[in-house]
């Protein structure tokens, strides 16, 4: 909400809103003259020509309810990123259910290289932008394209990004087929001409996609992707490997950031810009100086020797990704405080939480973070962390830092990960030292 925010702004219109609580975000908004206000009341909606909502705030809300009785227009975000997209030639739209913000982070950089002058909607802070946005005189938008409430088919993309398709968002998509049958939409809106981009290791998308009967762009490791990956070393600080384009080599990576599946990731961005005619000096170029974008396994610090990493992984698939990545790098202990996300979530893939959650050598479980949901399906993180082997479970952000300090040292790693105010315990810990 808030990089739409300060693009609306920009283009002169006046723009107030509302949240739930206070953060970086809305301080930023402040900053540059924005009025933002914590907490949600009728008053806050008098007077608007227009409300735009994220989808996360439902029909009970307050402000939408007075806005309602009002006769004030209320739009979602998605209606109006697809009414700011319509004035590009090329709309780059990023989806999957994991990985979005790194790859369309990756596309910026690349297009920033290539000197497209590129507009970018991004669902975190990228540090060469220095925010989540970027307002650009070129004909390239590239946006992050969530498929939560079926958001994305507002958009109008020109050139469709499928990272991936996973459970996940339960509380809305029925199953794993109400998921593909959202991203099948999704892609149709390519138009002619355009280009479908997936990812071909991906059993999900690929089945998400074989209906339309369309042109697909794969990427990915296995033998059939026209952008492949091959002599991929997945290990470390610095993945790397070589892409083939359409069986001919195009270019050689090296990554400043861990993972096999930020490797998948580049080679997305890499068929985004291949697609937009980009060369491969540029891509090169642009995913070299790529090291990152917030809550993103982000380097918080050192305490007593342990370092201290936050990241955004909130479902089971992106915990795995991430704790993979961090078996490659040489800590002898990983001490891992995860919160969960949503009630819903939490339910809906317990035994995969479990499963994952165990990994780590020591686990620390917050409360879950409810966002948008009330507790009403009777799950707890007591319950999650009574399946979890060693694991403890500890509301207090305080406390969970204050039981850190007390075993961390030098060759572990402290990793606090989830979607809501995890980071906290992380900043908490290394306040210790100052």
């Amino acid at each position: 909400m808030s990089p739409l925010a300060e693009i609306l702004y920009g283009m002169g219109i006046n723009i107030t809103g509302s949240d739930i609580n206070d953060s970086p975000a809305v301080e930023r908004l402040r900053s540059i003259g924005i009025k933002v206000v914590v907490g949600h009341s009728p008053e806050n909606v008098r007077g608007a020509g227009v409300i735009i909502r994220t989808a996360a705030a439902r029909e009970n809300n307050i402000e939408i309810k007075t806005a309602r009785e009002l006769g004030i227009p209320v739009y979602e975000r998605a209606q109006a990123w697809g009414h700011v997209m319509l004035g590009y030639k090329n709309a780059v739209c990023v989806s999957g259910v994991h990985g979005k913000t790194t790859t369309t982070s990756m596309v910026t950089h690349i297009m920033l290289s290539a000197k497209r002058d590129p507009t970018v909607m991004i669902g975190g802070t990228l540090p060469t932008l220095g925010s989540g946005y970027r307002v650009g005189q070129g004909d390239v938008i590239v946006v992050e394209s969530c498929e939560y409430y079926n958001s994305f088919h507002c958009f109008f993309p020109t050139v469709a990004v499928v990272l991936n398709v996973d459970a996940d968002h339960l509380d809305f998509f029925k199953d794993i087929n109400d998921l593909q049958s959202s991203f099948r939409k999704f892609a149709s809106l390519v138009p002619e001409g355009g280009h479908i981009i997936c990812n071909g290791d991906d059993e999900n998308t690929m089945k998400a996609l074989a209906p339309l009967s369309r042109e697909l762009f794969t990427f990915g490791f296995g033998a059939n992707a026209r952008l492949r990956g091959i002599n991929v070393c997945p290990a470390g600080r610095n993945p790397s490997m070589d892409v083939v384009y359409d069986g001919v080599p195009f270019c050689g990576l090296t990554l400043q950031i861990p993972g096999v599946h930020n490797l998948l990731n580049a080679l997305a961005a890499t068929s985004a810009a291949v697609a937009l005619g980009v060369s491969a000096a540029e891509v090169e170029e642009g995913l070299q100086g790529y090291e990152g974008v917030s809550r993103r396994f982000e380097f918080k610090g050192v305490f007593n020797g342990a370092d201290v990493y936050d990241d955004y992984a909130h479902h089971p698939s992106e915990l795995r990704a991430t704790l993979d990545a961090v078996s490659t790098l040489g800590y002898k202990r990983i001490i891992l405080v995860f919160q969960p996300h949503t009630f819903s979530r939490t339910k809906a893939l317990f035994s995969d939480f479990v499963s994952v959650l165990s990994r780590a050598d020591v686990t620390f479980i917050a409360e879950i973070y409810a966002a948008r949901e009330k507790n009403d399906i009777g799950i707890t993180s007591d319950v999650l962390a009574a399946a979890i082997p060693g694991a403890r479970c500890l509301s207090d952000f305080q406390e969970i830092a204050t039981e850190i300090a007390k075993i961390a040292c030098k060759g572990d790693i402290v990793l606090t990960a989830g979607a809501g105010d995890i980071h906290k315990v992380g900043e908490t810990l290394l306040a210790i030292n100052s």
